[in-house]
């Protein structure tokens, strides 16, 4: 079983990171949106961060235009729109696909490890989240309609 630590992502100015550089930390992983009616989940990934930062925990951001082309900014346009309206606290990196010939291909490897409703491997709307452990082992998926608040006991539970 392949870890998350095999895949590297761009940052908002487009340089590579390493997963691998998250090795032991929790992780919750999120594809984000701008203009969706889940967006002000971002209040409250930003509370699951800054209260448990200091335990080995990131939520990681991946803003994504394929769902209603509610993410159209341009990567410098959505870090803007998250510090002035959110104030994240969180890593939101480079705009991605999540689904398709062009995705990224993390989110390949987390929808293969974590299928949705009836074995779906493509992810359904934005804010759909992944629970990876310190170890790289991707525990569980979580819908849009999930809030943060919802997750914050499994996470608790694997600091």
């Amino acid at each position: 079983m392949s870890k998350i630590y095999e895949y590297s992502v761009k940052d908002k100015d487009d340089s590579e990171i390493k997963m691998g550089d998250y090795r032991g930390k929790t992780l919750l992983i999120v594809n984000t949106a701008s203009k969706c009616g889940f967006t002000p989940q971002y209040d409250g990934l930003n509370e699951l961060q800054k209260k448990y930062a200091d335990q080995g925990f990131s939520v990681l951001a991946f803003p994504c235009n394929q769902f209603g082309k509610q993410e159209p900014g341009s990567n410098s346009e959505i870090q803007d729109f998250c510090s002035l309206n959110f104030d994240v606290s969180f890593p939101v990196l480079a705009k991605i696909d999540v689904n398709g010939e062009n995705e990224e291909p993390l989110f390949g490897h987390l929808k293969s490890e974590k299928p949705g409703i009836m074995g779906s491997k493509g992810i359904k709307w934005n804010f759909t989240k992944f629970l990876v452990d310190k170890n790289g082992e991707v525990l569980k998926r979580f819908s849009s309609k999930t809030t943060p608040s919802e997750i914050e006991k499994e996470i608790e539970s694997i600091l």
